[in-house]
């Protein structure tokens, strides 16, 4: 009695059949790397009232946004001529931080000065 063994290729599970020409069956593993998304970003809005002094509004920008005084006086101005000013875009997290940074420094010196995020 004669006993004959014959290879059988052995397909992966979930993994694609390439032929490679000799008419056997080549098994390729493909390893995907999960994509991270980034986490979506914020803008931080100044809002524009009639009571804010324009100079605490720019110590506001240079203090929590690290702004030059220049690039803080033209922001300002944009929001007392459009009523709001996109201030900076951040995560989430950062974005919080400035908006409750701004509002008890403002609620501290006594101006009603109003600072928002909206997802970007």
């Amino acid at each position: 009695m004669t006993i004959t063994i014959t290879e059988m290729p052995i397909r992966l599970a979930n993994t694609p059949s390439f032929d490679d020409g000799d008419g056997s069956d080549a098994d390729v593993v493909v390893q995907t790397k999960p994509k991270t998304k980034r986490p979506p970003l914020y803008k931080v809005l100044l809002l524009n009232d009639d009571y804010t002094p324009m100079e605490f509004v720019v110590h506001v920008l240079e203090r929590f946004f690290g702004m030059s005084h220049a690039q803080a006086f033209e922001i300002m101005l944009t929001v007392h001529k459009k009523g709001v000013a996109v201030v900076g875009v951040f995560s989430h997290e950062i974005a919080e931080t400035k908006v409750g940074q701004v509002m008890d420094f403002a609620r501290r010196h006594q101006h009603p000065l109003q600072c928002t995020m909206e997802k970007e």
